[in-house]
């Protein structure tokens, strides 16, 4: 099947509330265009040089999602056009986001990565870092940023059971937070799911989904 017909097929699978990032790290922009020629408007990178490249080639109508693991140098690169940064694992990185926001004259939306895996590999806040995150006085005087929910990346296995506790927590911590609303957090999104477990993240609660290679295919 063509990324086309992998897309709206994808698509038609998603419940309405649920939102698909298009995955399209390492994919030429030839294959991105297929997509959007297709409807897709949502594409997700994880390295700010090549989604930098990729948004200054395409039409100016997508929104580009941070997905990878963000440096705090890296972020004054893509401060002026990103729309959603998925990896937010710490208040430094928060702080630099607001800063570079701040520069371009805009309020940038992210997500907080809660580490819900059993591999080490991956990163994220714990529960208690989240909500010291939450109450510090450094995070309510951010004007330049918003956070809109949570991310989460499950353990890396076969096992369903494993990764449907992982996702259900996920949302538990989520469901814990959403009476919290501040001037810079609103809590609407979950984005947890990928290519191959997506359709149980949305039984847990996803209300974001981030599919690659059942798209475009394997990585090059």
């Amino acid at each position: 099947m063509s990324i086309a017909q992998n897309l709206l097929s994808i698509k038609s699978t998603l419940p309405e509330h649920v939102t698909l990032v298009s995955v399209s790290k390492t994919k030429p922009i030839l294959d991105l265009m297929e997509a959007y020629e297709a409807g897709q408007r949502i594409f997700g990178e994880n390295k700010i040089q090549e989604m930098e490249e990729k948004w200054d080639q395409m039409p100016k109508d997508i929104q580009w999602h941070m997905i990878g693991h963000v440096q705090t140098n890296k972020v004054k690169f893509m401060a002026q056009f990103v729309s959603l940064i998925h990896g937010v694992d710490s208040l430094k990185l928060l702080q630099e986001i607001n800063k570079q926001a701040q520069k371009n004259n805009r309020i940038i939306d992210c997500l907080l990565q809660i580490h819900i895996a059993e591999e080490e590999t991956k990163f994220g806040l714990d529960e208690q870092e989240l909500a010291s995150l939450l109450s510090s006085n450094d995070f309510q005087e951010m004007k330049n940023i918003q956070v809109v929910g949570l991310m989460g990346m499950a353990t890396f296995t076969d096992d369903k059971k494993q990764i449907k506790k992982e996702f259900t927590h996920l949302k538990s911590i989520f469901d814990g937070l959403r009476p919290l609303k501040t001037v810079n957090c609103k809590l609407k999104t979950i984005s947890m799911g990928m290519s191959g477990d997506y359709q149980l993240a949305i039984e847990c609660g996803s209300t974001m989904v981030r599919i690659g290679s059942s798209i475009f295919g394997g990585r090059i």
